[in-house]
């Protein structure tokens, strides 16, 4: 999980526009290597009702979204950082973050999903 705050002088519309157009792609050609099964972006909406959650719960601003990445476990992650290119392929993601990513602002963590509700 990576919740992403945009750089101060990107619009939400420019980061948005950027990580789905730019990032993404890139990601994509690195998801063999890297061994992610699926990567999701979740965008934030420019609506009145994120405030509205945010105040009623009296909580911090909101992210400007969020990236799911997926493996098969927690061996295939590893692993795919472990090689000389899953390295290289990390590094190439990262520098591509510091160009739209408030990178000291995004927390990043690993975590196990549990599901409730699937209608």
């Amino acid at each position: 999980m990576f919740c992403l705050r945009r750089k101060p002088e990107l619009s939400l519309a420019e980061f948005q526009r950027y990580w789905r157009e730019n990032h993404a792609p890139l990601v994509q050609s690195h998801a063999e290597t890297l061994r992610i099964r699926r990567y999701v972006q979740v965008h934030t909406m420019d609506n009145p009702a994120n405030e509205a959650f945010r105040r009623g719960r009296g909580g911090p601003e909101g992210f400007d979204g969020v990236a799911e990445l997926w493996w098969d476990s927690l061996d295939d992650l590893m692993a795919g950082g472990s090689t000389d290119e899953g390295r290289a392929a990390g590094r190439a993601l990262l520098e591509d973050e510091r160009r739209f990513i408030d990178l000291a602002n995004s927390p990043l963590w690993v975590a196990e999903e549990h599901e409730f509700v699937n209608r």
